[in-house]
């Protein structure tokens, strides 16, 4: 199984888990964050807002599923502008379910 945590636009965040949904991923935990990329922020006349609202996604996916998560999170987020977001994977060894204590392994 992986973990997926992918940071992007707030206002992308239909567009991702509608993507999401037709690729049979329906469970996700969304998170309001605040950052910044490469660019350092965004600057609006003489303002400069370093840090940025943007939503993180967490999904954890067999890893047969994982390559249809990326395109959809890929597809749902891509504005082609800086900003669009980053997607970090990690390998996960075990999951529980904390109501049933059922022990999952890939």
């Amino acid at each position: 199984m992986r973990m997926i945590r992918a940071i992007i636009r707030p206002d992308r965040e239909a567009q991702v888990i509608n993507a999401l949904e037709c690729t049979g991923i329906v469970s996700l935990t969304k998170m309001d964050v605040f950052g910044r990329g490469q660019q350092r922020g965004v600057q609006v006349g003489n303002t400069v807002y370093t840090e940025l609202p943007k939503i993180m996604f967490t999904i954890v996916v067999e890893e047969a599923k994982l390559d249809a998560a990326l395109a959809a999170i890929q597809t749902g987020a891509r504005t082609g502008q800086h900003g669009d977001g980053k997607i970090f994977i990690s390998p996960v060894d075990t999951v529980y379910t904390v109501r049933t204590g059922q022990r999952h392994q890939e």
